[in-house]
């Protein structure tokens, strides 16, 4: 008993005391991994990624990655200090790589390293579509969505480790059948709400930033009504996904984009590219 209030306190105690306040949201995220624990890994790992994939240069879709990702950082600065947040980026180190690779996909790690594949250039078919991409994946980062998965995976770690005391004096069957409640309740009950959580705040964010950017908001659900054309009906039940099904993501774009263009007239952006 006294482990497991031990552990359990130690859940509150961390929940009470290791949140961060999203400066795009207002809102205060668990978060207890600090960018000093947690960009260094990040840096080496990309490193270790580009090593081993086949990185394009010099070709005006490199340039083009490159090109839209430092206009939208750029944005996103001039949000931050616009807002009080001076200084935030100073931990990121900003690089974007376009590789060669079939996939229709493209992912950020903490403190800014970005990687878009070739595979997804179709499906963003023109300058605002990738800039949607992009935004959407520098939004992931400034919002310090993978310290807040790290975090997510260790109290819900804890929680199996306080459970498993609890009923470590019951019979072996009630023990399987809480290890299989808790491992399926809180992933399909808090892991998967909390990612797809994650990917709508991203969309929203990179609304806002590839508009002060100068690019248009109103491509984003124009993209995703191509990728879910071509998505081939594939996609498991959004209860059940990582992240939103395409129509809620369309659904939700298309109300988002007016904000983020009233938000980026406040930064003088009232023409796009």
């Amino acid at each position: 008993m006294k482990i497991k209030n031990a552990l359990l306190g130690l859940s509150v105690l961390l929940m009470v005391v290791s949140c961060k306040t999203n400066p795009f949201t207002g809102e205060k995220n668990l978060n207890f991994v600090s960018n000093d624990q947690l960009f260094p890994t990040s840096f080496e790992q990309y490193n270790q990624f580009l090593n081993e994939a086949e990185v394009v240069n010099n070709t005006e879709e490199a340039r083009k990655v490159k090109r839209l990702g430092e206009d939208i950082v750029t944005a996103a600065e001039r949000y931050l200090n616009a807002n009080g947040y001076q200084g935030f980026m100073n931990d990121f180190k900003w690089e974007f790589n376009l590789v060669k690779d079939d996939q229709a996909n493209a992912f950020a790690m903490p403190g800014g390293k970005v990687v878009v594949y070739t595979g997804i250039l179709d499906e963003a078919q023109n300058t605002n579509g990738l800039a949607t991409i992009m935004a959407h994946e520098i939004a992931h980062a400034l919002a310090d969505h993978g310290a807040q998965r790290m975090s997510a995976a260790q109290l819900q770690q804890l929680g199996a480790v306080a459970g498993t005391v609890a009923v470590s004096g019951r019979s072996e069957s009630t023990q399987q059948i809480f290890a299989q409640a808790y491992g399926l309740g809180t992933t399909v009950g808090v892991m998967l709400p909390f990612s797809r959580g994650h990917e709508s705040e991203a969309d929203r964010i990179g609304l806002t930033l590839m508009a002060i950017a100068g690019y248009d908001p109103r491509e984003a659900p124009e993209l995703w009504k191509r990728m879910q054309a071509n998505s081939g009906g594939q996609a498991p039940p959004e209860f059940l996904s990582t992240h939103p099904s395409n129509q809620t993501r369309i659904s939700n774009l298309t109300q988002w984009a007016p904000e983020a263009i009233a938000e980026a007239r406040k930064y003088g952006t009232t023409t796009f590219k």
